[in-house]
């Protein structure tokens, strides 16, 4: 056995689960007020970047699957956060945009979500984050390949 190798596994996995569970805690911890739950967050925040998404758009930029982004969507709907521009039956490519309470919900959102991001890279410079976000796209990229390998 790569001694090398198993302290790298080790070290990734731990690390990288261990940061998924903080950020759904945040997320959960964070919007409890709000009576909101991790995938919702991520809708909001990105619905309050751009001026509308489709829920296919939302599936990508979120990193949850169809049907979490689907009962997601209907959550906010339900409370009032976000509307669908579109009458038609299949709704996966029609425009979702905030109402105003969900712009108010997504603003707070939004300014909490940066509270962390700057506190989680607190001690880095601007150099070393590019570096890191570089380096876990890669990652990224390659363990995807080996995912789709799956699909075949």
């Amino acid at each position: 056995m790569d001694e090398k190798v198993f302290k790298r596994f080790s070290v990734f996995t731990v690390l990288v689960a261990n940061i998924n569970r903080c950020i759904r805690r945040i997320k959960t911890e964070e919007m409890a007020e709000f009576n909101l739950k991790s995938p919702h967050v991520s809708c909001l925040y990105y619905l309050y970047h751009s001026s509308a998404l489709t829920a296919k758009e939302l599936v990508d930029l979120c990193g949850e699957d169809k049907a979490a982004i689907s009962r997601s969507i209907d959550h906010l709907e339900s409370e009032g956060y976000i509307t669908c521009q579109s009458s038609a039956k299949k709704r996966y490519k029609s425009p979702l945009v905030l109402t105003d309470a969900g712009r108010e919900v997504a603003r707070n959102i939004a300014d909490k979500v940066d509270g962390v991001i700057m506190l989680a890279s607190e001690g880095m410079d601007d150099g070393e984050r590019e570096v890191l976000y570089r380096c876990l796209s890669l990652i990224n990229e390659n363990l995807q390949t080996v995912c789709d390998r799956y699909d075949k």
